[in-house]
């Protein structure tokens, strides 16, 4: 075959581990079974209902106004989650203080308590009787059933994820680094935007997609403490349960497609910048 004719793409030759035909067909074949095909059994669900169906559904407003709620309350608290997981990356990789351990597993509770256990939690603390509530309350801000539960809630199970993306890349940024940029006359701050940051924007990023995505499909820790009131503080996943309660499994695969299609491009748009972060600053 001379080079003319050569494939302009074709798999890259196996590494050391032996077997690269099973293991592919195998990867291919659980990514099918686990999250290929349900979806697809999603979308063909939905589409008996047609695009003008699928539109008809999205025009509710009570469906539009879930969908705004599980949207832009995710987008914001991964924004919160994003700034503050970077914070306590920070704290825990680069201080030694008592009780350092602790704290760095305590970052995990989120991934192990059931999301029931965290919403009840939250619930008794941001209640207008609670600890944290009742503080709230007397300067005018109720967060308890209100989109600033939600907000609340989701930035609690979206931390652990913006802590753990960047943490293992803020250990491998050595100190001299920092230390030869003050040698050379930077401040703090110039080392900070044009030293330490560039290498942690893709973690940053990772973990704000994470955290996203986890917020939007978030449902047991959110119930509890949104309130759930139509309009209001009504998530789209709760939305969801409500149409299969009420047999209309239709509306349900409608509705669930709606936050796939717009969970998917948005994740896109965030891979996509990501990618172009890398490039940009030189850390493939």
């Amino acid at each position: 075959m001379t080079a003319s004719t050569k494939p302009r793409w074709r798999f890259r030759r196996p590494s050391v581990l032996p077997g690269f035909g099973i293991t592919f067909g195998y990867t291919i074949l659980c990514l099918s079974l686990v999250v290929l095909i349900p979806l697809g059994a999603l979308v063909v669900r939905a589409s008996g209902l047609g695009l003008s169906g699928i539109l008809e559904v999205a025009a509710d407003p009570r469906v539009a106004s879930a969908l705004k709620i599980s949207f832009g309350v995710s987008l914001l608290a991964a924004l919160t989650a994003s700034v503050f997981g970077f914070l306590v990356a920070w704290v825990l990789t680069r201080y030694r203080f008592p009780g350092r351990r602790i704290v760095d597993a305590v970052v995990d509770l989120p991934f192990a308590l059931p999301t029931a256990v965290a919403g009840i939690a939250l619930a008794q603390v941001y209640a207008p009787n609670g600890v944290i509530g009742a503080q709230l309350e007397r300067i005018g801000i109720k967060a308890a059933y209100t989109p600033v539960g939600i907000f609340i809630a989701m930035v609690f199970i979206g931390l652990p994820f913006a802590v753990r993306t960047v943490q293992p890349l803020i250990a491998e940024i050595d100190k001299e680094v920092e230390e030869a940029s003050a040698t050379l006359g930077a401040s703090r701050r110039a080392t900070l935007w044009k030293v330490v940051l560039p290498p942690l924007i893709p973690a940053v990023l990772t973990g704000f997609a994470l955290a996203f995505a986890r917020g939007v499909g978030e449902y047991g820790s959110i119930i509890f403490i949104a309130g759930n009131l139509p309009y209001v503080s009504e998530i789209a996943p709760l939305l969801i349960v409500i149409k299969l309660s009420e047999y209309d499994y239709a509306g349900a695969a409608a509705i669930a497609t709606i936050m796939l299609g717009i969970s998917f491009l948005t994740l896109l748009a965030i891979n996509l910048i990501q990618a172009w972060s890398r490039r940009r600053f030189g850390y493939v």
